[in-house]
């Protein structure tokens, strides 16, 4: 598949993959200044954004994807960071083809496979139930964007998360109001958009031992908890974990500056070594 994707700044390639519900438009203030350093390459993934629709939605499509895209740019070496599902497909991708990653950067997501859980802000459960608020939705009966934020918000109470959600919103070209998003496609999908490199018989052994790898997470989130370390070090023995304390799962826009300082912190000294 064909991604569409974003581009800003000059450098060393820096590839950015954002999470569910997201698009490459959500990561542009932090690509703007990282493209300072280097050449930020956003892409749109598949059911998402300005990318082509598709049935199939799991990690082998999406690294595939990638790598349609990194050979199209004549990428043979990059930085891979990503937010999520993201950073899922970045794990999958740098497990399949190490020897195009120069660093890997996941945020707030772990290499295990997320489970059904009634007191955790993974679950399964929870994407369901947002998801089916939004299709439950007849979006051409709708004249405004705050009509339905405001129809979100008996099923999805906090504000923050309905009007990330209402970034996915649209008009066809009959001016009624539509999802960007492949929602049927990604309901349909979500136990597999769960799922790591743990469950994938191909990838469970593998080891990536040949670049640096950082680990974001934050503090007030739930998507990588402490219980997660050994199996990341199982996949990424050199990883290290950094943590934005105060931040939830959306770290990167709660605290844009924070994010950014520790990115090039990493970053950098890789270029200027001392």
């Amino acid at each position: 598949m064909r991604l569409f994707y974003r581009e800003t700044g000059e450098g060393e390639p820096l590839v950015i993959l954002h999470g569910l519900y997201g698009s490459s438009d959500n990561w542009m203030t932090i690509a703007r200044k990282l493209g300072e350093h280097y050449h930020v390459i956003l892409p749109d993934q598949r059911n998402h954004g300005q990318s082509p629709h598709s049935r199939r939605h799991d990690y082998p499509a999406m690294a595939a994807d990638l790598e349609e895209l990194a050979g199209r740019l004549h990428l043979d070496r990059f930085i891979l960071m990503g937010h999520s599902m993201g950073g899922k497909t970045a794990m999958f991708f740098t497990l399949r083809h190490p020897q195009r990653i120069s660093t890997l950067i996941p945020v707030d997501i772990s290499p295990r496979t997320y489970r059904i859980s009634s007191n955790n802000g993974t679950s399964f459960a929870l994407h369901k139930k947002i998801m089916e608020a939004m299709l439950r939705l007849d979006l051409a009966a709708f004249h405004a964007r705050d009509e339905v934020t405001e129809a979100l918000a008996r099923d999805i109470p906090p504000l923050r998360i309905r009007q990330f959600l209402l970034k996915n919103l649209t008009r066809d070209d009959r001016h009624r109001f539509r999802w960007k998003i492949n929602l049927p496609v990604l309901y349909d999908n979500l136990e597999k958009i769960l799922e790591g490199p743990d469950r994938d018989p191909e990838l469970r052994e593998r080891r990536f031992t040949g670049a640096p790898v950082l680990f974001i997470r934050g503090g007030a989130s739930a998507y990588l908890p402490d219980d997660d370390l050994p199996l990341i070090h199982r996949f990424f023995p050199q990883a290290r974990i950094h943590t934005l304390a105060g931040a939830g799962h959306w770290l990167h826009a709660e605290q844009p500056e924070p994010f950014i300082r520790t990115v090039t912190e990493f970053l950098l000294p890789r270029r200027h070594p001392s």
